[in-house]
This record gives structure tokens, sequence and C-alpha cells, in this order.
């Protein structure tokens, strides 16, 4: 897990440069949502969706990439923790790289994402986005970059 500045991006030697260079030239005033292929190993998704309560959230994990996240607009709280000992709730779907739990996300810790940091998650560890600060729900703009491992 690396939860860092966003300006921090390019010191990260497992962060391509395509992902850095998409990122510093994107611009709020042009974005098109959905899915960006950057290259062979690497995609992006531009979503905007509300946040959702804490008691909603589950934690979920991916196998085949690595995760970044940045809000471009907005503010929400993402729980993170180690995969292994949790309960599977959902078995992994290799068509979309995803296994859901069960244990309640509230017990772990957060980091709260707002525009200026983001996280990294690698495949070992588990995470739940999506929450809403303070149950406050409200809209976000955010970027998933997937990275092939």
């Amino acid at each position: 897990m690396i939860i860092d500045n966003i300006e921090n991006l390019k010191i990260y030697k497992n962060i391509p440069n395509e992902v850095i260079d998409f990122l510093s030239r994107l611009n709020l005033s042009d974005i098109e949502l959905g899915k960006k292929v950057l290259s062979d190993n690497v995609y992006l998704n531009i979503e905007e969706y509300n946040t959702k309560l804490l008691e909603n959230a589950k934690f979920e994990s991916h196998d085949k990439y690595i995760d970044i996240q940045l809000l471009l607009n907005g503010m929400e709280e993402i729980y993170y923790t180690s995969r292994f000992g949790l309960n599977v709730n959902i078995p992994y779907n290799k068509e979309s790289d995803i296994t859901f739990y069960s244990d309640p996300v509230k017990k772990f810790p957060s980091v709260k994402l707002d525009g200026s940091n983001f996280m990294m998650i690698f495949p070992h560890e588990a995470h739940a986005p999506q929450v809403s600060i303070d149950e406050n729900i409200q809209k976000v703009l955010k970027v998933v970059v997937k990275i092939k491992v």
C-alpha cells in the first residue's frame, strides 16, 4: 500500500511513464468518463458516482492488477487491509479480476482521498472504496489506474 501526494507519483519506479504523462495532462474541463487504454499493460477508468455509507462498503481485491486511485473532484474514504485472513463472500472472478469479502469494513484503517493524494493498492491487499466521509454522501469524479503485474 502506498499513500502519497499526487506530485510524488513520478518517484515510484513501478508507476509507468504513460500513467504519469496522462495524469499530468489531465484537464477537468475535457474529461470523458470511461475506459482509456494507455498500453498493453496499463488502462484506466474515469468514473463518476455517489459515495456510499460505511455499512454498505465491501472489501475487494484484484489478482492481476495494481490499482492507483485518485480523486479529481470530491472526497471519499478507502478502507484497507491485507486480504489474507479475510472471509471470501464472492469468489474470484477471472473475467473482472475481483474477489469480494464479507468482513465488516469499519474496524480497519482508512485513508481519505481528497484530490491532493493517491492510493496505490497491490494484489495482496484488500480495499473498500467509495465510502462517504462522515456519512455525507457526495458525487465524486475518480481515476482508477490498472497496472498489470
